[in-house]
């Protein structure tokens, strides 16, 4: 069975270890102590956490087949006079979208506004990362 540690989880959620220790002190996260007094989270557990945390309720779209979506705050936005480019820290994820800037600026978007990236691909490459 896999299972994480507490920085391990902390980085994959996206948060903090001290985050992490007190949903684990709460209860809201199952872990156990290995040999050493670590603290490890089960991945099954840390997965079904994960999703009930990933707030895919609350996203809108409701009328949308694209279930991928990144709610995050406008980082960058690089326009010229048909096109523009704009930035969006999710999270620790960035992602970028290129649209005519005809729609950045009926949409407003610029530096410090909320907005979500809604991403529909017929290709999603998984990898897993090699461990040391």
């Amino acid at each position: 069975m896999t299972t994480f540690r507490i920085s391990e989880a902390a980085a994959l959620l996206g948060v903090s270890a001290d985050t992490v220790r007190r949903w684990v002190d709460a209860g809201r996260l199952s872990a156990r102590r290995d040999d050493h007094g670590h603290r490890l989270i089960p991945g099954a557990d840390l997965a079904a956490f994960a999703r009930s945390q990933s707030g895919r309720d609350d996203l809108g779209g409701g009328g949308s087949s694209a279930r991928n979506r990144f709610r995050g705050i406008v980082t960058e936005v690089i326009k010229d006079r048909v096109m523009a480019q704009v930035e969006i820290a999710a999270g620790p994820f960035r992602v970028v979208s290129l649209m005519s800037r005809l729609s950045a600026d009926e949409l407003g978007l610029e530096p410090g506004v909320v907005a979500v990236a809604v991403v529909k691909s017929t290709t999603v490459v998984v990898e897993v990362p090699e461990t040391p």
